[in-house]
């Protein structure tokens, strides 16, 4: 963290006044940001120092060729760590599966228009004068690192699922496979690698594209596929068939390709993507015990349901043989629980927003506790939260937020156990203070537990700028996980 602030001080001739650890998904890779009045950057250290030289490299090469990335403001000269551009908070994936339904408003099917028209472009224009000897693990889509995926694949989801399969068989359909995607595509082009909408930042309505550090030389196809086939995009026919024609209408400019041919070759890369995608999702929930990734599994097998109707199973027999055994099982059906009323508290900065209800209620109680004595302003407090003891106690012996909550806790009770009463399912508290780092925080953490144990209710508490998020469930915390927000 120290060589962050040191890179932020030679880069812009100042010093942060605000740090803040960004939440992480599914890499080894830091992310913190880094603010004064006057700019905010996004510092990263990683522990790959080839996969973050890859990083810095295309990201200089693909804004020289025009394309919305993060700028690239300064970098360690062993590549350890980098500042980059900070692009905000929001990301394309959010309003992907915001949207009331699944039916996208029109905002954000422009945006995803808008992505697949880009596409083309960092493709074709992201080819031009590089270097693809700086790309990492490997330079290009080629048969080894096919094979690598498809076994992936085999390890890390057919075999935690404890499915008998003749090794021998799966080898010559794999091979298959791979000499089918080989032929099937020109390897002339930039390979974004992960290429999907939760990779796509908006700022100011127009999508920036982050995370592209896997990037090599490969189809066109594998990005148009990790796309529109995201497992918990879960975008319908109508708009994947939609948005292939956008993108196709821009691809003209490049090198056009008679669309039923087009269809023919993509769907191979569906079903090699697919599997890729379970072996990816087996790895970090069997493994590594990330509940998102397996949370994600139906919605792959749904795809995988799908695809299976539009491919040959005659060049790939076993394989095919084997995947319709797992959509067999019903390990991964969703059990459906009775709905019992979720109440939502939040702590936040004001500097960042109120708090979006994606309920689609409009929201509920919002409390700013910016008048209350604030022990942010005192040195041993500075770098704490409301959630640590030395701070819960200069609150509560300062007595301020006991008065405040007892009026707060007054109007909670009267308005959950009315909720309970009609058999209402959602409700929302959030509490503000400066930075959502002390006084709103001890204030929300108090609200969700005091709630959580008098009421048989599911409480989702979500410190905001702190990425700690709690649940529980008729008075027992379920799950504790920081770097990761409602």
């Amino acid at each position: 963290m120290k060589t962050l602030i040191q890179l932020f001080q030679q880069t812009f001739s100042s010093d942060p006044t605000e740090i803040a650890r960004l939440p992480i998904a599914g890499s080894n890779r830091q992310y913190y940001r880094l603010a004064n009045k006057s700019i905010s950057a996004v510092g990263v250290i990683g522990t790959s120092l080839e996969e973050n030289k890859a990083f810095c490299t295309i990201a200089l090469h693909l804004k020289s060729k025009g394309i919305s990335v993060p700028k690239l403001y300064a970098y360690a000269d062993d590549y350890s760590y980098y500042l980059q551009e900070d692009l905000g908070d929001e990301i394309l994936f959010d309003k992907i599966v915001n949207s009331k339904k699944g039916v996208l408003d029109a905002n954000t099917l422009t945006l995803l228009e808008n992505v697949m028209t880009m596409l083309p472009k960092i493709q074709y224009k992201g080819t031009e004068g590089f270097d693809y000897s700086v790309c990492y693990p490997q330079s290009s889509f080629d048969r080894r690192t096919i094979m690598w995926d498809l076994n992936y694949f085999k390890y890390n989801f057919l075999k935690p699922l404890n499915i008998d399969f003749r090794e021998n068989l799966l080898e010559d359909d794999f091979e298959n496979l791979a000499q089918l995607l080989l032929q099937s595509a020109n390897t002339e082009t930039f390979l974004y690698r992960d290429f999907q909408s939760r990779n796509v930042m908006i700022k100011n309505n127009v999508p920036y594209f982050i995370d592209f550090q896997g990037g090599r030389k490969g189809p066109i196809y594998y990005d148009v596929v990790s796309f529109l086939w995201q497992a918990k995009a879960n975008f319908s026919k109508d708009v994947r068939e939609h948005l292939v024609d956008v993108y196709l209408q821009a691809l003209k400019a490049y090198e056009p390709i008679e669309k039923n041919l087009f269809w023919k070759r993509l769907y191979i890369f569906v079903f090699f993507r697919i599997l890729q995608v379970l072996g990816a999702y087996g790895f970090r929930g069997f493994f590594e015990r990330k509940k998102h990734f397996l949370q994600s599994i139906p919605f792959a097998l749904n795809n995988l349901r799908d695809v299976l109707e539009k491919i040959d199973e005659v060049q790939f027999p076993y394989l095919v043989q084997l995947l319709r055994q797992v959509l067999g099982l019903d390990i991964f059906e969703e059990k459906k629980q009775p709905e019992i009323l979720t109440v939502k508290v939040f702590s936040f900065s004001y500097h960042k927003g109120i708090p979006e209800d994606v309920s689609g209620n409009g929201g509920g109680y919002v409390f700013d506790c910016r008048a209350i004595h604030n022990p942010g302003r005192y040195e041993p407090y500075k770098k704490l939260t409301g959630m640590d003891t030395s701070v819960i106690k200069f609150l509560e012996d300062d007595g301020e937020i006991v008065a405040f909550l007892k009026s707060v806790y007054a109007l909670a009770d009267t308005h959950v156990s009315r909720y309970l009463e009609r058999g209402f399912k959602h409700l929302m508290f959030s509490f503000g203070c400066t930075g959502g780092q002390h006084r709103s925080v001890y204030s929300a953490q108090h609200l969700a537990e005091y709630l959580a144990e008098k009421y048989p209710i599911r409480v989702e508490l979500c410190h905001r700028e702190q990425n700690v998020t709690s649940i529980f469930e008729n008075g027992i915390l379920l799950e504790k996980i920081e770097n990761k927000l409602l």
